[in-house]
């Protein structure tokens, strides 16, 4: 093997050996999250949060979603969103309720980035639940879902969502989808 031959297969695998392995991102709404992407230039892709996208441009919220964060964002799908009373969204975005908006979008943000595993362990530390501080200023309250698989958020009104899709990685913190909408 040509000297030249052997310093490239080294450096190839002294390469591929210092890559971090990272976990693949989870297909959401039938889009590819990418990591190296902020939140908003993801959520725009899923079929699953034209809803929230629409609301958060609403609410004039796409340049905070899309700044450094760290953000960890409860989103809701559209399914989510129709599970509202009928007119709840329509009445939502018109520009004159844009402060109630905002209020129950920023309810969905916390502070940092909490994966699936930093919130099950603040559950546990927290005698089997966690209280988030939101963006919006009021709590949401994290709890392991029945049979300790999966995690639960309930809003100060006693609402609840589950996560059904954890971990979706942005280059600006974390996304965690879930089936209801949080109401502060």
């Amino acid at each position: 093997m040509s000297k030249t031959l052997l310093r490239l297969a080294l450096g190839l695998s002294l390469g591929l050996a210092a890559a971090p392995a990272l976990a693949k991102n989870p297909m959401v709404g039938g889009a590819p999250m990418y990591p190296s992407k902020t939140i908003v230039e993801n959520a725009v892709n899923s079929k699953d949060h034209t809803t929230l996208v629409a609301a958060v441009k609403a609410a004039g919220l796409v340049d905070t979603l899309s700044g450094p964060g760290p953000f960890t964002v409860f989103a809701p799908t559209n399914a989510a969103f129709a599970k509202l009373p009928p007119g709840t969204v329509e009445s939502l975005v018109q520009p004159q309720n844009k402060a109630q908006l905002t209020s129950i979008l920023t309810y969905h943000v916390v502070p940092g980035t909490y994966t699936s595993k930093d919130l099950m362990a603040l559950v546990k530390q927290g005698g089997g639940e966690a209280t988030l501080k939101t963006a919006q200023g009021e709590p949401l309250t994290v709890t392991m879902a029945r049979g300790g698989k999966g995690l639960v958020v309930t809003d100060a009104k006693g609402n609840t969502a589950r996560v059904t899709i954890a971990n979706v990685m942005q280059s600006n913190g974390v996304i965690h989808v879930i089936n209801g909408v949080l109401m502060p």
